[in-house]
């Protein structure tokens, strides 16, 4: 009996049955018809051929509900693949930043002495300056000499001109001159009345002694008889009043020489106070011609004939060129370390020159003190006013320590991180450090870092977000 099997594939029954499948053809169905051993041996297989009437599906069940659960399961299993990736996609570290070993400062810890010591740059300047300001409006009449020219203490800079002040010296000249006419006509005047007084009482002196004889006279005759007691008391009242007259006349001259001494000094008192203004005149007129008044050498001179000057401007300024001293600026947070009698050197780019401090400067200008450090040795060739310099000031020794050169953030006691090289050299790690004290090249190791050590000191702030780096 045949039998209907799947379309299109051939399988082997249990008993040996063999299916055989439909196959579409135009306009027809190939039936191949299952035949049983028994039947082979009886009849051959065939292939019947039928005309097409029509579909011959042959429903399945729980076809639609396999797809979904199979469409179910890839979903699931597509959906645990993604998250298996992204775990080990998240899991997977940051590749290493590269960076070019030949533009790294690299510096390896040591173990020894450091001296603490200070820098700032700064100047030569005189000891001793001498600064030529103008003591009156005038005006430049003259330059005599120029910046740089060496001078002496008569040596003539400029002349200067004030025609008020000229004049009014002039006016005291012929002021003094009219009082000493006063002064003179006063003395003879009052010499005059002098020797008028003095002939008065010369006068009454006389008549007082004339008067005295005719008193005796009268009173001799009186004592012989032949005067009245009347007319000896009339001679002895003249007699009593020209005395008194005489001692007034006296005291009248005496007053009147002390008048003529009061009157004279005051004139001459005149005379000598308008003659010191006509030498202070004098003196000033004198000033327009400004000379040097030391030995050095002009350091400042920028008039020109014709400027108007005002009393304060400077004129010039004067200085001794062997006699200098150094003039440092020191940063406020390094300064508070330096103490009068440090040790210092003094670079002029053309030696070096040892120097020791003598004055700090208590104010802050622009975050710096001013250090003034004297010259203890000869000054190099070249050295001048106003050279520019460095300077280094030696303020205590470590003996002992850890140190390394000095990174770009690298402060005093602070704590930063830094890159360390590996063993291999080419990769660097991050570590903390911490820092002591610091000198002008090298800093203090605290913490963080051992001796041979190598660490990178340049600016690593391009890396911030990294921990490690490799080096090319």
């Amino acid at each position: 009996m045949a039998v209907l099997c799947e379309f299109g594939k051939r399988k082997r029954g249990a008993s040996g049955s063999a299916c055989y499948s439909l196959e579409n053809r135009p306009n027809s169905v190939l039936l191949r018809i299952v035949l049983t051993k028994k039947d082979r041996t009886t009849s051959p297989s065939r292939d019947v051929r039928m005309p097409y009437v029509g579909s011959m599906d042959v429903k399945r069940e729980g076809v639609v509900k396999r797809k979904r659960i199979r469409a179910a399961a890839m979903t699931i299993l597509v959906l645990a693949g993604l998250g298996v990736a992204g775990w080990r996609v998240s899991q997977l570290k940051p590749a290493v930043p590269s960076v070019e070993r030949a533009t790294l400062l690299i510096d390896v810890v040591k173990r020894g002495d450091i001296l603490i010591e200070v820098r700032g740059i700064g100047a030569l300047v005189p000891e001793d300056i001498v600064w030529i300001p103008a003591a009156f409006d005038s005006q430049v009449s003259k330059v005599l000499v120029k910046s740089g020219q060496n001078v002496n203490p008569n040596t003539v800079l400029m002349v200067l001109e004030n025609p008020d002040m000229e004049l009014a010296a002039s006016d005291l000249e012929w002021q003094i001159k009219q009082a000493e006419a006063a002064y003179a006509d006063l003395k003879v005047r009052l010499q005059s009345q002098t020797l008028d007084q003095q002939a008065s009482l010369a006068g009454f002196g006389s008549e007082l002694v004339q008067a005295n004889l005719t008193k005796d006279r009268d009173e001799q005759l009186l004592k012989m008889g032949l005067k009245s007691d009347l007319e000896v008391k009339i001679s002895v009242a003249k007699w009593q009043q020209l005395q008194g007259r005489y001692e007034l006349e006296k005291q009248r001259l005496e007053i009147m020489k002390e008048s003529v001494d009061a009157q004279l000094d005051s004139q001459k008192t005149q005379v000598e106070k308008l003659r010191a203004a006509w030498q202070l005149k004098r003196q000033q007129v004198a000033g327009l011609t400004i000379r040097a008044g030391t030995n050095g050498v002009i350091q400042e001179l920028t008039l020109q004939v014709g400027q108007r000057v005002t009393p304060g401007t400077v004129l010039a300024k004067v200085a001794e060129p062997r006699k200098l001293k150094a003039e440092l600026k020191i940063p406020e947070t390094q300064a508070k370390d330096i103490a009068i009698g440090q040790p210092a050197e003094i670079d002029t780019r053309n030696g070096v020159i040892k120097a020791r401090v003598v004055r700090i400067d208590p104010n802050v200008v622009n975050g710096t003190r001013t250090v003034d450090c004297t010259l203890e040795g000869n000054l190099p060739p070249g050295a001048v006013p106003d050279l520019s310099i460095d300077g280094t000031i030696e303020t205590a020794r470590l003996t002992g320590v850890n140190y390394v050169g000095r990174p770009v953030f690298g402060q005093p006691g602070g704590r930063v991180s830094l890159f360390k090289l590996e063993d291999d050299g080419k990769f660097a790690s991050r570590v903390v450090v911490n820092f002591g004290r610091t000198s002008v090249n090298v800093i203090q190791v605290v913490d963080g870092l051992k001796v041979g050590d190598q660490v990178i000191l340049s600016d690593m702030s391009g890396q911030e977000q990294s921990n490690r780096i490799a080096l090319n």
